[in-house]
């Protein structure tokens, strides 16, 4: 079928299917790249439109869409969407929650011959009979969604999605289709690496977003702070997000804000479920002015009058403030995102997001492996090592990671190498890892400190190349923007944002930035380096691949 045939064909579906009036910039591309048999990744700011990609796709290709996807509430949220439609496949949920019987009728639509779409969370693909059970059925699509999960210097990383990539191979590789809100280009490649995606084609829509003003505010003493960042949330013209570091402080605000005559509730990860779905259902209808949370409340969040995001405190990364703040102004309409820091938050934050691996829970995953005489799963190292699930999820990873084992649809088996060497390969994973998370917090220090056009700095990030001034953050309102020059976007040498360059100690990297004096590029080894444009003349960093 011809390119514009398809694109008439996701049209029309999109009408009598789902009733829509019509696909969104970038939508059509991604369909008809995905139906065209082609693995594609999805970069849509929330709202855009990433699950209608699947959607009108999956109906195309027929077959089982797997869409896997981390949280419960997410799956609910789009069954019911799909569920609502007019003419659409059925949606099924294959997760903890899922009845016996509603169970059976899951197995009974896949195994059928009629198009469905088949949620599950990442974890699933460890359960062998699940897994055993979707390889023989027909499943034409696989969808990861939140796929910045994947990269493992992405600011979600998660141990559960590391598995995906086998099991699409196991699948026999059907078109893969990754959806995220937020990934810079090193996490792109990695998401893409990680997947063993093919050949990917690349939708990147929607990441300037001008109806969200941005501001920063810098304070001395942390009660200013506290004070400046109520007043704030009590100023707001519409429902508000606050965004704290801690859970304790989620707890806190809350408290205080309801003190104020505000409508406010707590939201974080060590709260029972119910108490979560609670929230987030009375969010959803309107029922609360104000949520206080970690960043555990947001994927799957889906609100678009969303007035205010407020951050107390500062995030781990450009990536996590970009998605955070995204979930602002999804109408539309104007909106505002402001950030509160004292100097030392950066110390505190680059403190809580250290931290190795110790070298007995290496040890102990290892000996368990060696001793196996078949490849093992995460549960069942679990039961013969004693420890917990995430300790151990992360050690496999990072093992498979350093190539001391292999993760196939049966689980992990190691190489023949010594404990020591084990231990050795780990711990060097865990020294690149806290590199690249230092380097991403001093990154958001850039972002705080600039003397630039915020809105600048953060698509610069994204590799996307932006006016010197956007007239909507508070560097510009107040005429303080640092003056940039016309060429620093494309200068004589030909350097651009998500140029290639090579660094005598560093190795290869991408150009993030690009300012006066000076470049931001990031090292898959080192993170991210801020380097004098100088060291192009001393031959300290060339243009281009290695030779």
């Amino acid at each position: 079928m011809n390119a514009p045939a398809t694109l008439e064909q996701s049209a029309r579906t999109a009408r009598e299917v789902f009733g829509w009036d019509d696909l969104l910039p970038g939508q059509a591309e991604a369909i008809d790249a995905v139906v065209g048999g082609r693995d594609t990744l999805v970069v849509f700011p929330t709202g855009a439109g990433k699950s209608a990609v699947y959607q009108i796709a999956g109906c195309e290709l027929g077959g089982t869409t797997l869409v896997i996807s981390p949280l419960l509430a997410l799956q609910r949220d789009q069954i019911d969407s799909i569920d609502a439609a007019p003419d659409a496949p059925a949606a099924v949920a294959l997760n903890s929650r899922t009845s016996a019987s509603a169970r059976k009728a899951a197995w009974a639509a896949i195994e059928g011959d009629d198009a469905v779409y088949a949620f599950l969370a990442p974890e699933q693909l460890a359960n062998a009979e699940v897994f055993e059970r979707l390889a023989r059925s027909d499943v034409r699509l696989v969808v990861v969604d939140e796929a910045h999960c994947v990269s493992a210097w992405g600011h979600d990383f998660r141990p559960d999605y590391a598995r995906i990539g086998d099991a699409v191979e196991a699948l026999g590789h059907p078109p893969v289709l990754a959806l995220t809100a937020t990934a810079s280009a090193p996490v792109r490649d990695d998401i893409v690496a990680s997947l063993g995606m093919r050949d990917p084609h690349l939708e990147v829509r929607g990441m300037d977003r001008p109806e969200i003003h941005m501001a920063v505010r810098r304070h001395e003493h942390d009660a200013d702070k506290r004070r400046a960042v109520l007043a704030d949330v009590q100023d707001a013209d519409g429902p508000a997000l606050l965004y704290v570091a801690t859970r304790k402080g989620t707890e806190l605000y809350a408290d205080e804000l309801g003190e104020l005559g505000l409508r406010a509730s707590a939201y974080h990860g060590a709260m029972a479920q119910k108490r979560r779905d609670e929230v987030h259902s009375a969010w959803s209808a309107g029922e609360l002015d104000v949520v206080v949370a970690t960043s555990a409340f947001g994927m799957g969040v889906d609100k678009s009058d969303v007035r205010l995001v407020v951050h107390a405190d500062v995030t781990e990364s450009l990536d996590a403030y970009a998605q955070e703040i995204g979930r602002a102004a999804r109408d539309g309409q104007p909106a505002r995102a402001i950030l509160h820091y004292r100097a030392e938050d950066f110390s505190l934050r680059s403190f809580f997001a250290g931290g190795h691996t110790k070298r007995a829970d290496i040890a102990g995953v290892w000996d368990v492996l060696r001793r196996s005489r078949k490849p093992l799963r995460t549960k069942d190292v679990a039961e013969r090592s004693g420890r917990p699930a995430r300790v151990i999820g992360r050690v496999l990873n990072q093992l498979v990671a350093s190539g001391l084992a292999v993760s196939g649809a049966e689980g992990v088996s190691v190489k023949k190498v010594s404990a020591g060497d084990a231990v050795a390969a780990v711990r060097e994973r865990d020294e690149a890892e806290e590199r690249i998370r230092a380097s991403r917090i001093e990154i958001m220090r850039g972002f705080a400190e600039t003397t630039h056009c915020r809105r600048r700095a953060l698509l610069e990030y994204f590799g996307v190349e932006s006016p010197a001034s956007c007239g909507s953050c508070d560097r510009c309102d107040h005429g303080v923007v640092a003056p940039v020059q016309a060429t620093h976007a494309n200068d004589d040498g030909g350097i651009r944002i998500d140029s290639t360059v090579q660094h005598a100690e560093f190795g290869t990297g991408t150009v993030m930035g690009i300012e006066d004096d000076r470049l931001t590029v990031f090292f898959p080894e080192h993170g991210y380096k801020v380097l004098a444009r100088a060291a192009f003349e001393n031959g300290i960093l060339e243009l281009g691949e290695a030779a």
